[in-house]
């Protein structure tokens, strides 16, 4: 049964020696972190498992060594001091196989699970809006979900579904989610993004990853025909060549006209 309340009564859940995942990208759950770090008093050793966290990272602050250990799969710029003076640990993994650290007689088994939805529909479901990825199995695993329930996380389809009867607690917020945009490609990547775009053929699956260079590729096949997407992920390059009808997906052999992804990571211009 789900409980609907306070960002402060739902990180009551949370127990000393808890392992406690943390949902990141564009839907890092801030306000439950925020909430979870206000008891840090009360805490010892809790196990925060992370992956690419965006804004404040308050548990990472020295003085609370003892109280929460971070252990990350992808740092980011927000838990990178840490990990560089050692108050946090990173993990070495390949994105498919993080989810393999959460399944049942896995080395990470969760007691709980931070997340950011959108709200339910007519039939309970919500969405996770931007970020599947190992958040899937986060929600699948976990003992017990703490979700922020945000109107801004847009519906996505495929695997990113989870019923609210899932949620043990939930915390109405609304707020935009966080709007990554990435820098213009210099002149090298220009020239690197070119050769890669040589390559590219009419009706070409792209897999894109995180950087300029993805997008300063993206940026050479305007006069391409039927490209598709199935990817770790993709960004705000791709939006122009949606537009243009240069990115339609109609050869793919696999989900024909879809475009698939575990995460996106860009502006609100992506969301939308």
């Amino acid at each position: 049964m789900t409980t609907w309340c306070d960002a402060s009564t739902a990180v009551q859940v949370v127990e000393s020696g808890n392992n406690v995942f943390l949902g990141g990208m564009l839907v890092t759950p801030t306000p439950l972190i925020q909430a979870l770090v206000a008891r840090g008093e009360e805490l010892q050793d809790v196990e925060l498992f992370t992956a690419l966290v965006i804004g404040p990272a308050p548990y990472t602050d020295p003085r609370w060594a003892g109280h929460f250990h971070v252990r990350t799969c992808f740092v980011s710029a927000f838990e990178r001091a840490a990990v560089n003076a050692g108050r946090a640990s990173y993990d070495p993994v390949y994105l498919s196989n993080i989810p393999k650290l959460f399944v049942p007689g896995g080395p990470v088994p969760l007691d709980v699970a931070f997340i950011q939805v959108s709200p339910p529909d007519k039939h309970g479901y919500c969405s996770l809006g931007p970020s599947v990825d190992f958040t899937r199995a986060a929600v699948d695993h976990a003992r017990q979900i703490v979700a922020l329930v945000n109107p801004s996380v847009p519906r996505t389809y495929g695997h990113s579904f989870v019923h609210v009867s899932r949620l043990d607690y939930a915390v109405k917020w609304e707020g935009p989610l966080y709007d990554v945009k990435g820098e213009p490609p210099d002149e090298t990547q220009r020239v690197i993004g070119r050769y890669v775009g040589e390559l590219i053929e009419d009706g070409a699956t792209l897999q894109l990853g995180i950087g300029a260079i993805p997008d300063a590729a993206l940026q050479t096949l305007t006069d391409r025909r039927d490209l598709g997407i199935h990817s770790e992920m993709f960004s705000d390059g791709v939006i122009d060549l949606v537009e243009r009808g240069v990115i339609t997906g109609a050869r793919k052999t696999r989900d024909r006209g879809k475009m698939v992804a575990c995460f996106l990571m860009g502006s609100r211009r992506l969301m939308d």
